[in-house]
């Protein structure tokens, strides 16, 4: 039976003569409303399950980002495949797929039948119809070729053999780039099944991951993180310290609020910085020593691809199934907030925190403003970070010391310049002082005969 829930119509005691409500704005909630409710939960959870997802609209709108997510030399995976002008690429995937079967001792036939054993589990990674016009054997054929592809790619960077890739050095450049991109991508389990051949038990991740941090020596502690959905995503968890991200977590609601402050001024309020000492970007600190503060920030290298590589982890970060700590997004808006001009970049730079080589230091601010437009970072993120920066800014002592220092004690020259003014004013003092008395030799009294 029906039920209806309908609001008082006047008759309660103290509602006084109040008018009748109209049975047209009665709220009536039926059983058969909630009939199905398990089905919609099933459709909401096959939408949240993790995919290989798209650039979400929001960012490709942005017109000064649009050229961040597309390919530009190669496409990897069914979202950008057959594109005329990447083309030029296709015939290195099967050069390379040949030299990784060399490589891996294995004839090339064995290693694509690996590979065909889990496409079909692969080809579920990608949104819903955007592989309906690839046949199974194509897709397994894609798969197969774009996984060597990226692979033989990264072992040739890793182990300095770039020559054997036989492609130009800004291609690789630009390769490198074009395997960031969110729609740029394979499933991690092809890349595993490749890798089973050559390589022993997690050699072959911590390959990518030497190569995700551009070192070959680099040691790597296993916290224990399942199996990446894709490359871009185990970029992703050499960037955050999970442990950090959860001891950080906060309240929507209560948390402190936190005035922006660029680069200069923390410099004006005597707060100096210092590379940290990993490139993690959750490895942000701040202390407060005496009148001093010291932040230390992760090295950042600005170059012409800095800005496709964040903004498609940023992408990354805006999909449904995406974790919600939103570790990168949060961290550009950090920097967005110590980047005002030219002149924090220039603070930045000197202290060993930011790498330019992009261009003049106003390219690079403009270019954290151009990033950082219509995000929105965690409200947890930097809790601690910014709690401290608020607490040290409260002290007005300090922050007269340390302007008193950035004005007067920031050369040499004005060391000496303000050491004379001080002697100038302490010898005026003292003559002012010896002239209020009389000579002393006149009150000496005359000598006694």
């Amino acid at each position: 039976m029906d039920q209806a829930v309908q609001p008082d119509a006047g008759g309660g005691k103290g509602c006084g003569n109040q008018p009748e409500v109209a049975e047209s704005h009665s709220i009536v909630i039926k059983q058969d409303d909630f009939i199905g409710c398990s089905e919609v939960e099933n459709e909401i959870y096959k939408w949240q399950k993790p995919k290989m997802q798209k650039v979400p609209r929001k960012l490709r709108k942005i017109e000064s980002n649009k050229e961040c997510f597309d390919p530009l030399v190669v496409s990897i995976g069914p979202y950008h495949h057959g594109k005329p002008e990447l083309e030029p690429m296709e015939k290195f995937k099967i050069l390379w797929a040949q030299q990784y079967a060399k490589l891996s001792q294995v004839p090339i036939g064995i290693l694509y039948n690996k590979v065909a054993e889990v496409a079909r589990d692969a080809r579920e990674c990608y949104l819903v119809g955007s592989t309906d016009e690839i046949g199974d054997e194509a897709f397994a054929r894609m798969m197969f070729l774009d996984g060597c592809f990226v692979l033989h790619f990264i072992y040739c960077i890793i182990e300095g053999k770039q020559k054997d890739l036989k492609i130009k050095s800004n291609d690789t450049a630009l390769v490198r780039r074009d395997l960031f991109l969110l729609e740029n991508q394979v499933p991690f389990q092809v890349l595993e099944a490749l890798m089973s051949f050559k390589f022993k038990k997690n050699e072959g991740e911590h390959m990518i991951k030497c190569f995700i941090m551009r070192s070959k020596e680099i040691v790597l502690e296993e916290r224990g993180v399942k199996q990446p959905l894709h490359l871009l995503e185990l970029v992703r968890a050499q960037l955050i310290d999970f442990n950090t991200v959860t001891e950080e977590y906060g309240c929507y609601l209560t948390g402190d609020w936190y005035t922006h402050r660029s680069a200069k001024d923390f410099k004006a309020a005597g707060i100096h910085f210092k590379p940290s000492k990993t490139s993690r970007i959750t490895d942000i600190t701040f202390e407060s020593k005496g009148t001093f503060g010291q932040m230390t920030l992760p090295l950042i290298k600005i170059d012409d691809l800095i800005k496709s590589f964040l903004l498609n982890l940023v992408a990354y970060e805006a999909c449904p199934d995406s974790p919600d700590d939103f570790g990168v997004t949060s961290y550009v808006c950090f920097m967005d907030t110590l980047i005002d001009d030219a002149e924090d970049v220039k603070v930045l730079r000197k202290k060993g925190v930011l790498w330019n080589c992009l261009g003049s230091d106003q390219q690079v601010a403009d270019l954290f403003n151009e990033i950082t437009k219509d995000l929105v970072p965690s409200p947890h993120s930097y809790l601690t970070v910014k709690s401290r920066i608020e607490q040290h800014h409260k002290n007005n002592m300090k922050i007269w010391m340390a302007e008193w220092r950035q004005n007067y004690l920031r050369s040499p020259w004005t060391v000496i310049a303000v050491s004379a003014a001080i002697l100038a004013i302490f010898l005026t003092l003292i003559q002012t002082i010896l002239g209020g008395f009389p000579d002393l030799s006149c009150s000496l009294p005359t000598e006694v005969v």
